[in-house]
This record gives structure tokens, sequence and C-alpha cells, in this order.
């Protein structure tokens, strides 16, 4: 079945980096578009990042453009978020998704910004 493994969350201070990894598993990861999304407590979860199969194609919410970089190794099954100029407004649980014949989540990584 699919597996996706999220890490490199963590507390940072305004104006860090964090760079976020999710390994996946059970699935053709080179065929698929990946993305991160994020939630924080008491608020939906929205999509923060969408890369497409070949990694050619990304797409950002307005509130990280600029700031946030998604990319893909499909030798390493491995999709990255790259977070720079981190706001105490992105503080949320990240997950990241694949659409195949169902939605499939990881646990989330924890992504704290405060100083």
């Amino acid at each position: 079945q699919v597996q996706l493994v999220e890490s490199g969350g963590g507390l940072v201070q305004p104006g860090g980096s964090l760079r976020l990894s999710c390994v996946a598993s059970g699935f053709t990861f080179s065929s698929y578009a990946m993305s991160w999304y994020r939630q924080a407590p008491g608020k939906e979860r929205d999509r923060v990042a969408r890369i497409n199969s070949g990694g050619t194609t990304l797409t950002y919410a307005d509130a990280v453009k600029g700031r946030f970089t998604i990319s893909r190794d499909n030798a390493k099954n491995t999709v990255y978020l790259q977070m720079n100029s981190l706001k105490p407004e992105d503080t949320a649980m990240y997950y990241c998704h694949v659409l195949t014949h169902i939605s499939n989540w990881g646990q989330g990584t924890q992504v704290t910004v405060s100083s």
C-alpha cells in the first residue's frame, strides 16, 4: 500500500530555514504529481505546493511564493520542500500528499516558527 513518511520539521526562529522530506513507497512515484499541505490548529488543511511527475511544473500558494521551493528526486522516491524566510504564520503540521486511485497522506511533520 501507499506509504508517505515526512521528516525535517522542527522549531526555528523567524527568518530561518527548514527542508522537509517525504519518502514515498507502494506506487510508481515517478508517475504521480506530489503535493505538500499544511494545517494550523483550528484551520483547514491547505495546499502549499505541488510538483508534477516530471518535476517541470511547480505551483505554490500565494502565501509562500518566493520563499518555499518544492522539488523531487524520482530516483530516491522523495519530494522535498525547502522553506526559507520562515514566518510565525508558517507554523503548522505539514503533510505530504499523493492522489492515486485514492487520496493518500503521510503522518505529518510539525513546523514551529517562534523566537
